[in-house]
């Protein structure tokens, strides 16, 4: 995720100050990594040093003084050009889960008892998203969050139980390599 990209989305909105972005990231994206302040007015500055974002004034309401920061022409033009453009599917495949069962078979380990762990950490993970999207008052950004979130994890179910299905036929491959 573009964290550039993010903060000018939310600057379309109208000016604000790091803080306020950071609370609105949060709580618009409540299933990805919180950003953290220092990240928050480092792409800020940034985004000022490029042009695509400029400082609208500062104010202290009786408190430090903060810096309140608008998009420009140029932020609203790439911001319309990054949410228009495709996200192209992943070149390569790189699945950790995979990599471990194969390190696993070099090893001589138990890559089934592997896959049968991670599918319960799977699924312990799938129960707490399905808690977080069914608790009363969910917003409809963290239904859709946590339903992105599941729909990859059931994803990896299904591929840890076809591999699981296969292990034998696998392991003679890697053997034999």
């Amino acid at each position: 995720m573009s964290t550039r990209h993010i903060l000018l989305g939310l600057l379309a909105g109208g000016p604000s100050h790091g803080y306020d972005l950071k609370r609105r990231h949060d709580e618009r994206f409540p299933q990805a990594r919180p950003l953290a302040y220092g990240q928050v007015y480092t792409t800020l500055q940034r985004l000022v040093r490029d042009g695509l974002a400029a400082i609208d004034g500062t104010d202290s309401d009786g408190g430090p003084e903060r810096t309140l920061y608008r998009s420009t022409d140029d932020g609203s033009r790439e911001l319309a050009r990054w949410a228009g453009e495709i996200a192209p599917p992943a070149p390569f495949v790189t699945n950790e889960i995979f990599a471990k069962v194969v390190v696993s078979i070099l090893a001589s380990a138990d890559p089934a008892g592997y896959l049968r762990a991670q599918r319960l950490a799977h699924m312990d993970r799938m129960r707490e998203l399905t808690a977080v999207k069914t608790a009363p008052g969910a917003d409809l950004a963290t239904v859709l969050s946590a339903d992105y979130a599941l729909n990859h994890l059931d994803a990896d179910l299904r591929w840890m139980n076809t591999t699981a299905a296969r292990l034998i036929p696998l392991t003679a491959e890697v053997d034999a390599t």
